[in-house]
């Protein structure tokens, strides 16, 4: 099993066969860095995260950690990329032969939404981040990169579409683990809203860009909106947060 799963975050992160780095516009030549790789501090070419392997260790932690206690509910990931992160999501309930949990991939599979700084001041300065084309990522590419793990099946649903017309009506009952990697203010509050009240007791919720202005704006005005005291961990790269619910 740990064979298994540190093999996939290898494969993941691209670097086994150390897939270069690429600029904003999708350009190839910066040539591959593990230290920078296994940080997520970069963007790989063609790998299907960007996450990192201290990234993916925490995800790890959490899904074995819901598993191990039999902690009910699916698991999420809100902005998904290449799909990397929910297709280890994925990996891990094969390794631990679970059927019954199911890992929904949210995304739009479009690219990032325009901001809107009227209603959500905090976005203003990444207004241009809807112009990066590689950031948007086709639903058609993220399933077949699942399926070429052989982990695209009946288990992983896919809900296509900008988080504040999707999540409000998705199909979950129950959440073990909620992934959010939406950076941007309204897309974690949006994520927040709609999917914490879903989140088991014993559940992890998951910050990918805590360190992003907005995106920990966005984090501390929930917690304190609905009075959250739970302790706020950091990942061991320092970029992103977690923490479990407990009440």
């Amino acid at each position: 099993m740990n064979l298994y799963l540190d093999l996939m975050k290898k494969c993941l992160i691209g670097s086994i066969y150390q897939d270069a780095s690429c600029a904003w516009d999708n350009s190839n030549g910066i040539p591959y860095q593990a230290e920078i790789r296994e940080q997520g501090l970069d963007w790989p070419h063609t790998a299907h995260t960007m996450i990192g392997l201290h990234r993916l260790n925490n995800l790890q932690f959490c899904v074995e950690d819901v598993l191990q206690n039999n902690i009910p509910g699916d698991l999420i990931e809100t902005g998904v990329w290449r799909g990397g992160a929910c297709i280890f999501m994925r990996a891990i309930l094969k390794a631990y032969d679970n059927t019954e949990k199911k890992v929904f991939v949210a995304d739009s599979f479009e690219g990032m939404p325009i901001p809107n700084p009227k209603l959500y001041p905090a976005d203003q300065e990444f207004k241009n981040w809807a112009n990066y084309k590689m950031l948007s990522v086709p639903l058609p590419q993220v399933q077949s990169n699942f399926a070429r793990y052989e982990l695209l099946d009946q288990q992983v649903i896919f809900l296509k579409g900008w988080f504040h017309d999707t999540l409000p009506h998705a199909p979950i009952e129950k959440l073990a683990v909620m992934r959010l990697d939406g950076d941007f203010y309204e897309s974690t509050m949006d994520a927040l809203m709609n999917l914490y009240p879903k989140l088991s007791m014993g559940g992890w919720v998951i910050i990918d860009d805590y360190t992003i202005p907005c995106c920990t704006q966005a984090v501390h005005d929930f917690r304190n909106k609905f009075n959250i005291i739970d302790e706020l961990c950091r990942t061991t790269d320092g970029l992103g947060a977690f923490w479990k619910r407990t009440k």
